[in-house]
């Protein structure tokens, strides 16, 4: 079974690249993708609660395709995110709530800020993500990952991106903090494809996942891109794994 690890869907236009979740079950038919852990796209009007209900309708409509997964932003106010992370993980019975520092603008360790929701994500017994890149540098570095890990150690925590997206590169120390942390797991996603391949030789194929980024990129490109990555010193076991097996562990959900 393949398993898309990172898509994003919407239902309004989000600056002209953006797609629903009929427009994304299609190119998973078209890709060959089985399911897809799906989050929502970052709207540019901030409210996120009606793209959160938006995820959940898609999972509730397609429960054995569509993954879904929640979204706090922090500026929005703790409280209400502390409510919308509680209503993400109690009434929806989505598989987690992702933070992300660099589309929401803040330092993912800020103990004011980041630190109260990924503890109370933490203490919902789900899983934990955030985008983890070179477009917020700073405020989404690996090491800022590795500190958030070792608070939360028995918390999965998803490291989406890996230290990829633009034209930086964080893989190195992507791999020290996954090798620190047998608690993250990371996504591969909007990096150089010899990045992942490299990531996958250090840290194992049972630490790293599939996924495409779709919309912002195509998903049945990066799918034959990573079967094709794979096929070069990897068993049939570990391709399986991280074209599907290692996020249905993570998630905890039957392949």
């Amino acid at each position: 079974m393949i398993i898309d690890a990172d898509v994003h869907i919407s239902p309004t236009p989000e600056g002209g690249n953006s797609i629903t979740s009929d427009e994304l079950l299609r190119r998973m038919d078209y890709a060959g993708v089985d399911r897809a852990l799906t989050w929502l796209q970052p709207p540019y009007k901030r409210e996120i609660a009606a793209a959160n209900r938006y995820v959940y309708d898609a999972m509730q409509a397609h429960p054995d395709r569509i993954l879904g997964f929640g979204w706090v932003d922090p500026h929005l106010g703790l409280d209400r995110m502390r409510d919308e992370l509680k209503r993400c993980v109690e009434e929806y019975g989505l598989y987690g709530v992702k933070l992300n520092g660099a589309q929401n603008n803040f330092y993912i360790d800020d103990p004011e800020l980041s630190l109260p929701l990924a503890e109370a994500i933490a203490a919902t017994g789900t899983v934990l993500a955030f985008h983890i890149g070179t477009d917020a540098y700073e405020a989404t570095h690996p090491f800022r990952l590795g500190k958030i890990a070792a608070r939360f150690p028995e918390t999965r925590i998803l490291m989406v991106h890996m230290g990829g997206v633009g034209f930086h590169d964080l893989s190195n120390a992507a791999i020290e903090v996954l090798q620190a942390h047998s608690n993250i797991t990371g996504i591969g996603t909007a990096m150089r494809h010899i990045n992942i391949q490299k990531i996958i030789r250090a840290v194992g194929a049972d630490r790293v996942c599939f996924g495409s980024d779709a919309p912002f990129a195509l998903m049945h490109v990066e799918g034959a891109a990573y079967q094709a990555l794979l096929q070069d010193g990897f068993s049939e076991s570990e391709q399986a794994a991280v074209m599907g097996g290692n996020i249905a562990r993570v998630l905890g959900v039957g392949l």
